[in-house]
């Protein structure tokens, strides 16, 4: 069954280089491309696809409001966002994942790294570009005013070693080579992290691991 897709941006050559990519990938099908993101909001009401790929800088609607209403906290039924732009360090990004985005990827990225996203995406995961994780996580941590919330329970010793690769933008298969368990196990973990931070994905697991100074 193929994952479908709602891009937007508001470069056309932006729109149709990414629809062409990903179209002919195995298994994705973009079913719809929008201008801003106004229209993005609209397709995807109307489409109902199984992942967006934003831009946060649109007329009308930025991805960042676009994604907050697609995917917000407050969404009974949230939909699965990538955002992709050229700033790897846009202070927008941060609120763009804040808003409920599950992955940020540079355009530049190529084309194996945005089907990953996607397909993280739709599997309920999250991807961040590893070359810019750190950096970009880091930086917006020290700007947090308010203290990182306490998890509802104590971490474990194994958790600890699981938040630290994905904090660093590590996939959950590099994270089980890394750590020499399953990706099964992995998971596990990873769910055990959210539920006890609170966190709906990995990207706010990976927030809470900087905003507490573990990385």
């Amino acid at each position: 069954m193929s994952i479908r897709v709602l891009i937007a941006d508001d470069q056309p050559i932006v729109r149709t280089g990414l629809a062409m990519l990903l179209d002919a990938q195995p298994e994705i099908d973009v079913v719809g491309a929008a201008a801003d993101g106004r229209e993005a909001l609209r397709l995807a009401l109307q489409l109902r696809p199984d992942v967006g790929l934003f831009d946060i800088r649109m007329p009308l609607m930025d991805g960042i409001e676009a994604t907050r209403r697609l995917a917000g906290p407050d969404v009974t039924d949230p939909l699965p966002i990538v955002i992709i732009t050229t700033f790897d360090l846009d202070e927008y990004v941060y609120g763009a994942l804040k808003a409920g985005a599950r992955g940020f990827l540079l355009k530049d990225a190529g084309p194996a790294l945005l089907t990953q996203a996607i397909r993280a995406a739709a599997d309920g995961d999250a991807l961040i570009a590893p070359s810019v994780t750190v950096r970009l996580l880091s930086a917006f941590a020290q700007a947090q005013t308010s203290p990182p919330r306490q998890p509802m329970e104590p971490l474990t010793a194994r958790e600890e070693e699981v938040l630290l690769p994905v904090a660093q933008g590590l996939t959950n298969n590099e994270i089980a080579s890394e750590l020499n368990i399953t990706p099964s196990t992995v998971k596990a973990h990873l769910a055990s992290l959210m539920r006890k931070l609170g966190a709906r994905n990995r990207v706010e697991v990976a927030m809470w691991a900087h905003e507490t100074g573990r990385i």
